[in-house]
């Protein structure tokens, strides 16, 4: 099992380039499901969960093809990928697909809107909360979709075609939006749906949609209006930079120190996250081509944050922005209230000397002078970065153990870090 090793003490300078936004490419690559024609997404990330997607796809009948690189990068960096539905050969997503990665229910969505049906296994637990469908599931109904679950499968089916309806989630989730919206574009009729997600995926989603031929309004906003067509075509279309590795990247610059320019991406993308980031002290930027992302050394201050959905701190920088505040000159507070379980990073981070006590859905971080490098293991995604993040910063050597968990969503992440200057380098075996 692969590991990365990090020396710290290294400033991070030059250039980093974003990729494509993995939670943006999810869904966008499940929406080739809608049409018999070609959907050609540009600049899709090179990661795990975007292979398994792809073999998920294979599964219904979805044709694919690769070409080209992004300008100015070597081999290894975003592509384009061409995705044929022509004939859709099955709709059951089985349990063994369906739990490696939960992104996988949303073809719930595409395949009743156009086959009429679907059967699709319960996704099960999730190592940083529950996260159950139970608002896909009431969302879908009130598009007269019939429903039921027997033998942890959900059994779907809307003979008559999704219907107009209307539908308020109850709580902000950014996948049962898509899920909606995807069903919703060839309803008969018009969907409304309320305090529905606003973060830029969404925006990004209806966009490729409508290139496609949907009648989408109000994406961005709390509610969003879709007007039904009977087909959709294909289009092109280009999946946006991603925030979380923009805000990760710009993290691991303000914990190290130095002087980054971050290309292809937007500082749009992630106010929060960025105001957050100036208030310890770092110095950002945006450029016409992303941000530059810059801090002397000197000591980080203390700063506050709670995740909320967009516009507000994002989840997923939670945990790198911990790691961040174990160096702060002073105590920060630390609020999760997306998921109940995404502290799991707390006792690793412990490892390499951090001072962070526990409280219900709070964390405590009380800033040291020095963290000291040591064997760690990723728990998640977010979590694993958060560890390199620390790293970079740690005396000594640390080794991040089940990194697994970063080749999901960060692309390449140790050759970017070395073409900046830090000790970086992956062990295989």
């Amino acid at each position: 099992m692969d590991r990365i090793r990090i020396v710290g003490g290294n400033p991070l300078n030059g250039v980093i380039p974003i990729s494509g936004a993995k939670n943006a490419a999810l869904p966008l690559m499940i929406a080739s499901l809608l049409t018999d024609d070609t959907l050609t997404l540009e600049n899709v990330p090179r990661l795990a969960d975007v292979e398994q997607l792809i073999r998920i796809l294979g599964n219904h009948g979805v044709d694919y093809s690769v070409n080209g690189r992004r300008e100015r990068q070597g081999e290894g960096y975003s592509r384009t990928i061409h995705f044929t539905a022509r004939h859709i050969v099955d709709t059951t997503a089985p349990y063994e697909l369906v739990s490696k990665m939960r992104a996988s229910f949303w073809v719930i969505g595409p395949l009743i809107a156009r086959m009429g049906e679907a059967r699709v296994s319960l996704p099960g637990g999730c190592a940083i909360g529950t996260r159950p469908v139970d608002l896909f599931i009431d969302g879908l109904k009130a598009l007269g979709v019939e429903i039921e679950i027997e033998g942890g499968y959900v059994n779907a089916r809307a003979p008559n075609g999704i219907q107009a309806g209307a539908y308020e989630f109850p709580k902000v989730s950014v996948g049962a939006t898509h899920v909606l919206m995807m069903a919703a574009s060839l309803a008969n009729g018009t969907v409304e749906i309320r305090n529905a997600a606003r973060e830029p995926e969404v925006t990004n989603l209806a966009d490729c949609l409508n290139a496609m031929g949907a009648r989408i309004s109000g994406a961005g906003t709390s509610t969003i209006i879709i007007e039904g067509v009977s087909a959709l075509s294909g289009a092109r279309h280009r999946v946006l930079p991603d925030r979380i590795e923009t805000g990760t990247y710009a993290m691991a610059v303000a914990m190290a120190g130095g002087d980054v320019t971050l290309e292809d991406t937007n500082a749009n993308l992630l106010d929060s996250a960025l105001d957050s980031l100036r208030a310890a002290g770092a110095d950002i930027t945006p450029t016409n081509s992303g941000l530059h992302v810059r801090r002397n050394g000197a000591g980080l201050d203390p700063v506050d944050v709670a995740t909320d959905p967009f516009p507000g701190f994002p989840t997923d920088l939670q945990a790198q922005f911990m790691a961040l505040m174990t160096r702060a000159r002073g105590t920060s507070k630390i609020t999760e209230t997306i998921f109940e379980n995404r502290f799991m990073h707390v006792q690793e981070l412990a490892r390499l000397g951090a001072d962070i006590a526990l409280s219900g859905q709070t964390a405590t971080v009380k800033g040291v002078e020095t963290l000291n490098g040591a064997q760690v293991m990723a728990t998640d995604l977010r979590a694993s970065v958060s560890l390199v993040i620390a790293g970079l910063a740690a005396e000594g050597e640390t080794v991040v153990n089940r990194v697994y968990h970063l080749d999901r969503g960060f692309e390449r992440l140790e050759e970017k870090l070395t073409r900046c200057g830090a000790v970086v380098e992956r062990i295989s075996g």
